[in-house]
């Protein structure tokens, strides 16, 4: 059996107590940890929390080798994710892959993102289309995320940005709103939200135009960055008490 079970959105007390009799009953558990992170959190602390020890798996040994597939024919297999467990599509495709092999599955569900954003005061179904802004490399520059918030700002919506993941390396909302400004100068007057460390006990959530916010030093990750459309009064209401709280004349500027 495959047991693919949901961390939720900041550190090890986030899984849920299903999650955890799963896991605790399970013979091995993975740890995937390339389509989110922890970032509150360690893998020893939640080694700790679950009683048993964790295997860290990258990329490729999820999408390609998936060896704890096989495992799964004969043993009861964790696959720990964080956050929701089916957001990302590589776990879907798994699970397709478990079908097809007629490997029993069982998903437990967590907090994530999608709905963490509601703390920002917008409304979730006035959300479109997700994207993701990703590192650019020499050769490699991407821009179809840009085309998302274009098609998403002509229908009113709002678009949720997530930002890039590397090893040892999470994309600051500073570098993302340099990214969209490179590709579209007037983006500097887009008003944004910028949701930090979501499911900690100290979210940040700021709000402002583009070219104001990159001035601000968000502290540690992980972020998103929210593109908003047009805005309902409730929402609207919500922002403006957010402007208050945060005191903007006292955001922290990066250039000193």
């Amino acid at each position: 059996m495959l047991y693919l079970i949901g961390l939720g959105l900041w550190d090890e007390k986030d899984i849920t107590l299903r999650g955890l009799e799963a896991v605790r009953n399970c013979d091995k558990a993975y740890l995937e940890c390339y389509t989110c992170v922890l970032a509150g959190t360690t893998k020893e602390k939640l080694e700790e929390t679950i009683g048993k020890k964790i295997i860290e798996l990258d990329r490729k040994a999820v999408e390609e080798k998936a060896e704890f597939l096989t495992e799964a024919r004969e043993k009861n297999i964790a696959l720990l994710v964080a956050g929701d467990p089916l957001v990302a599509t590589t776990h879907w495709d798994l699970l397709l892959r478990a079908r097809e092999k007629n490997i029993s599955y069982k998903v437990i569900h967590n907090a994530s993102i999608y709905s963490a954003v509601a703390e920002t005061g917008l409304q979730i179904y006035k959300f479109g289309r997700t994207a993701t802004v990703v590192f650019w490399e020499d050769n490699y520059k991407p821009t179809s995320f840009f085309d998302v918030v274009r098609e998403n700002k002509e229908r009113g919506l709002h678009t949720l940005l997530l930002l890039d993941i590397r090893p040892e390396k999470l994309m600051t909302p500073n570098h993302a709103i340099e990214t969209l400004m490179k590709i579209s100068p007037a983006f500097k007057t887009e008003k944004l939200v910028v949701l930090s460390r979501a499911g900690s006990q100290e979210p940040s959530i700021a709000y402002g135009k583009a070219d104001e916010l990159l001035k601000r030093d968000f502290g540690d990750g992980p972020h998103v960055l929210i593109v908003t459309g047009n805005l309902h009064p409730m929402e609207k209401e919500a922002l403006e008490r957010l402007n208050i709280r945060e005191n903007p004349k006292g955001l922290n500027n990066r250039s000193g």
